[in-house]
């Protein structure tokens, strides 16, 4: 009997909530990552840096979510 695998309830998840997806397939500290990149992300927006990696990060966790 083979294992379904469901890869789009994660990256919906990721998609909500940043790392939330990384949590449900149990990579804990991708996650944890995610987040630092997150509040990295938004720490530098005042420098106008994070308005560029905050679109990236978020769009390669959802894309992560949905691969790994």
């Amino acid at each position: 009997m083979s294992e379904r695998k469901t890869h789009g309830v994660p990256a919906l998840l990721s998609f909500l909530i940043p790392g939330l997806g990384q949590i449900v397939k149990g990579h804990i500290f991708k996650a944890i990552g995610i987040w630092i990149g997150i509040f990295m992300g938004w720490l530098l927006t005042f420098i106008f840096i994070g308005l560029l990696i905050l679109p990236v990060i978020w769009l390669w966790q959802i894309y992560d979510a949905y691969n790994s």
